[in-house]
């Protein structure tokens, strides 16, 4: 399989995603046999912050060429885009916990229509858009799943940002200007993760990790390499042009499961004495942190924290069957094993969880 360009441009290109799929473009999806091996020749142009450090990008290979920039500013997006005819565009950048709630909509929205605009003004032939799981919100009821026909409602602002981008994607495309295809992955997990996903691991080894309600509202996840396999996929798939997919592990596991799965991991294959506690609240709790949450993001302010809380008795879980059907997507690494690897990860580039 192959992208048929030798040019990729990647947005967000030092997130959590964003890093994980240049090293994929360069090395290959090893667990996954169509696209163990990497293409030759590929030019791979990326966008990563004014602020940020290079190093982790220039160090995987030499086919990367780095861009700083700011989605917000188009001439920014002009100088990314120059001369890219017949290139693909993967956008992984966003944000998710922003400062105050404007920038869910500057970024979001405003900065993936300066890209695109941008690349569609260069020749860029397909471009691939990260979206969410929000602009749907939450399940209807616990056995539900979501597909690419569930109705958009969108969960807070963030959720709103997304929905209001994928309509935006989605109208370049019926204007005939540029392929897209739009990738919606739930709550991810793997290598590169930021600081605040390690912290889940401590509270959980710690006995702080908090299940609202009963715990077995279930969660969708996906694991960095299963979703760049389907970003990957939907690039060079002929009739994913205007489609949306859903992309995640093949099924979702309670919050139950996810906790359990990774304390066990801790204990018997990384040496974590865990005190197999939980931080066990009703679901009162959430419901009022989504008060709370909302009523914050009303006045323009955002607390990660509570909105965290919010979402810890919903569920949020999706099907992967048109993915499957359709890009021959095929998810091989389940929680367990991305969890063990996230976790051995983050021992070799943090020294462990103190």
């Amino acid at each position: 399989m192959e992208l048929k360009t030798n040019l990729i441009l990647v947005t967000g290109a030092l997130g959590w995603l964003g890093i994980r799929l240049v090293k994929s473009l360069v090395q290959g999806l090893p667990d996954f046999e169509p696209l163990s091996q990497p293409q030759n020749n590929l030019k791979i142009r990326c966008l990563i912050l004014p602020n940020q450090d290079s190093t982790k990008l220039q160090k995987i290979s030499d086919q990367i060429e780095i861009y700083q920039g700011d989605l917000r500013n188009p001439q920014d997006c002009d100088r990314f885009c120059e001369n890219t005819e017949n290139a693909i565009l993967f956008h992984t950048a966003g944000i998710i916990h922003p400062q105050n709630v404007s920038e869910f909509y500057q970024i979001n929205v405003e900065g993936t229509k300066n890209l695109l605009n941008s690349a569609i003004n260069n020749g860029v032939k397909r471009a691939v858009i990260v979206s969410s799981n929000s602009p749907c919100g939450c399940n209807l009821h616990p056995d539900h799943l979501f597909d690419e026909i569930s109705p958009y409602h969108p969960y807070m602002n963030y959720g709103r940002s997304k929905m209001l981008m994928e309509l935006a994607v989605k109208t370049y495309q019926q204007q005939g200007k540029i392929e897209t295809v739009i990738i919606r992955p739930p709550w991810f997990y793997g290598p590169h993760q930021p600081q605040r996903q390690t912290l889940f691991f401590k509270m959980i080894r710690d006995g702080k990790a908090p299940i609202v309600g009963s715990g077995n509202n279930l969660r969708s996840m996906a694991y960095v390499d299963n979703l760049c396999q389907g970003l990957l996929l939907a690039a060079m798939t002929e009739k994913a042009n205007g489609e949306t997919y859903w992309i995640a592990d093949k099924r979702p596991y309670s919050m139950n499961e996810i906790i359990d799965t990774i304390e066990r991991l801790l204990e018997t294959e990384f040496q974590q004495k865990c005190t197999h506690k939980r931080l066990k609240l009703p679901s009162l709790a959430s419901e009022i942190a989504f008060v709370i949450d909302g009523t914050l993001q009303t006045l323009g302010f955002y607390h990660q924290k509570i909105h965290v809380l919010s979402e810890m008795n919903k569920t949020i879980a999706c099907s992967v069957a048109k993915a499957q059907r359709e890009l021959g997507y095929d998810p091989v690494i389940t929680l367990e094993e991305g969890m063990r690897r996230s976790i051995n990860w983050m021992f070799n580039h943090y020294g462990g969880l103190d």
